[in-house]
């Protein structure tokens, strides 16, 4: 009768053992990634103050296109009985083409805070799945060591049995409450991990870092639409961080014009009217003054070498920034490769074979072929294959997020 027991013991958790890993993962509805990332766009303030910057920069063009402000000139004079009431009003002009120049210089300015701000969504949102997805690996890990803990009590109350008949050894019971117990600290981590990611994606999403979340929902295995070539033609036509480093050079362009330019005069001209009230008399007077740019030497000509050293410098800010980037993709693409190698190897290979493993393992203890620990080796090889399964899962969803945060677009 007790070997009876301990055979539909051993059954029945082997039965627990042959399902498939997708249902390792908790059930029930979760919270949404697209709803995560509309709130990050909506509250993020690393995204709200790259924003704010773009519409102060916007502000600045039509300043700088205008002409600067008139001066109203209101005087009296008194010499030898002759007193005479002045009035006037002077405006500076600049030398034709400067307010344009400065106008577009300032456009330029802005076209490269627009790119920033959409760098800083990209960025945002990017770290926003980063963190999701590994909140999900977190919720995955605990409900396989779950499983993983209920098969050892199981197994634990079975080698009891056959420790009380004879039929097996004392250390049976005590690796088996080994494991629980190893199980349990490792549990206690991936609580500890999960509570700073609840944390971190709060941050993101400007709510209290001890808000509560719920569990995330389902990913699903996305694969990679481009080549690598592809991807590194969309990141020199699409990506914001590139073309606001563009925008920059541009702006570098346009000052170097404006350096230039400053070597030519500016103007003011004057026009005052005068009241002799002695004599009751009316006149005026119309003034062109000249800004003579004198000391071009030190002045104009060096304004000119700075502009060109810092468009220069630009130019290879630009071209390191591009470097970055494309080793950066090149990486991730990597990465994405051989996640999906072994997330297929893992699923339709590996986790079948670690079960059938396992079952043959059950049976030979069973009939005391095999000791306890092959069989609890069996068991943790299956328990670390899922684990490696769920792992890889996210590191391809990751490694896609973060070529989506450079490229602009869906990888």
């Amino acid at each position: 009768m007790n070997g009876f027991l301990l055979i539909l013991l051993l059954f029945l958790g082997g039965e627990a053992l042959a399902e498939p890993p997708e249902e390792l993962t908790e059930t029930g509805p979760g919270v949404a990634l697209d709803q995560l990332v509309q709130e990050a766009l909506d509250n993020n303030p690393d995204i709200r103050a790259s924003l704010q910057r773009f519409e102060a920069a916007k502000a600045v063009i039509p300043q700088v296109q205008t002409l600067p402000d008139p001066k109203v000139t209101l005087g009296y004079r008194d010499i030898a009985e002759q007193r005479e009431v002045m009035y006037g009003l002077s405006q500076e002009i600049p030398f034709p083409g400067k307010l344009g120049l400065r106008g577009e210089i300032a456009s330029r300015e802005s076209d490269r805070m627009e790119q920033d701000y959409l760098a800083t969504r990209l960025t945002v949102i990017a770290r926003l799945k980063e963190a999701f997805y590994d909140l999900h690996f977190v919720h995955d890990s605990i409900a396989v060591l779950g499983k993983t803990k209920r098969l050892l009590q199981d197994f634990e109350q079975t080698a009891n049995a056959r420790y009380g008949v004879g039929q097996a050894a004392q250390q049976d019971v005590l690796r088996a409450q080994t494991e629980i117990s190893r199980l349990l600290a490792r549990l206690a981590s991936l609580e500890q991990r999960k509570l700073s990611l609840h944390a971190d994606i709060n941050r993101i999403l400007n709510r209290l870092p001890a808000d509560p979340m719920n569990a995330p929902e389902e990913i699903r295995f996305t694969p990679m639409r481009h080549s690598l070539a592809a991807l590194n033609a969309r990141l020199d036509q699409v990506s914001p961080f590139l073309r606001g480093e563009q925008k920059n050079l541009e702006r570098g362009n346009r000052a170097i014009a404006l350096a230039r330019r400053e070597y030519y005069p500016d103007f003011e001209l004057n026009a005052l009217g005068l009241r002799d009230r002695k004599m009751g008399m009316d006149g005026y007077q119309v003034m062109l003054n000249v800004k003579v740019p004198l000391y071009y030497a030190t002045k104009q000509r060096e304004g000119v070498r700075e502009a060109v050293a810092s468009r220069e410098a630009v130019f290879q800010d630009l071209q390191a920034l591009r470097q970055e980037l494309l080793a950066r993709i090149r990486d991730d693409v990597a990465q994405a490769g051989r996640a999906e190698q072994l997330v297929k190897l893992l699923r339709d290979a590996i986790i079948p074979q670690s079960r059938l493993t396992l079952a043959s393992a059950q049976a030979s203890y069973i009939v005391g072929k095999v000791d306890f620990l092959t069989l609890l080796n069996s068991l943790l090889t299956l328990q670390e294959n899922e684990l490696e399964y769920h792992s890889e899962l996210a590191e391809h969803e990751k490694a896609l997020a973060r070529l989506e945060g450079l490229i602009g677009e869906t990888p």
